[in-house]
């Protein structure tokens, strides 16, 4: 059965834009977020900069149109905008957070990403209580 999937979903294509490259490189030199991760037309690009069992760090290039679906995660996430503006919701509220703005989301709430122009991020998720 082929599921249908909502706007904000990742489909294979959208995905194939992710850049997964070697963060590793990046360690002991200072950076800067946002120029590490790069806009795709009609995309989200992804790029994973720690990937550990007690969480994650990835950056997040958006292109306008895109996001992710309404979803829970079982630990708080961190989200900060880097460029750009997102609307995020929470639990039914939406909140626009812009450039240099930070949103804590909390575990097990719903919670969805929505780029009406296109937005970088960095989102930090850490398993545990």
């Amino acid at each position: 059965m082929r599921q249908e999937r909502s706007q904000f979903q990742l489909d294979e294509k959208q995905m194939g834009a992710t850049m997964n490259d070697n963060a590793a490189s990046l360690k002991g030199i200072p950076f800067h977020l946002e120029k590490h991760v790069e806009y795709a037309a009609g995309s989200v690009v992804s790029k994973m900069l720690i990937q550990k069992d007690i969480g994650n760090i990835t950056l997040f290039a958006f292109d306008a149109g895109q996001g992710l679906s309404e979803h829970t995660a079982p630990f708080d996430a961190v989200v900060y905008i880097l460029d750009g503006k997102a609307e995020i919701s929470i639990g039914g509220k939406t909140s626009t957070v812009k450039t240099g703005e930070m949103l804590i989301m909390p575990a097990s709430v719903p919670h969805a990403l929505s780029a009406k122009e296109r937005f970088k991020m960095l989102l930090v998720m850490i398993r545990g209580q």
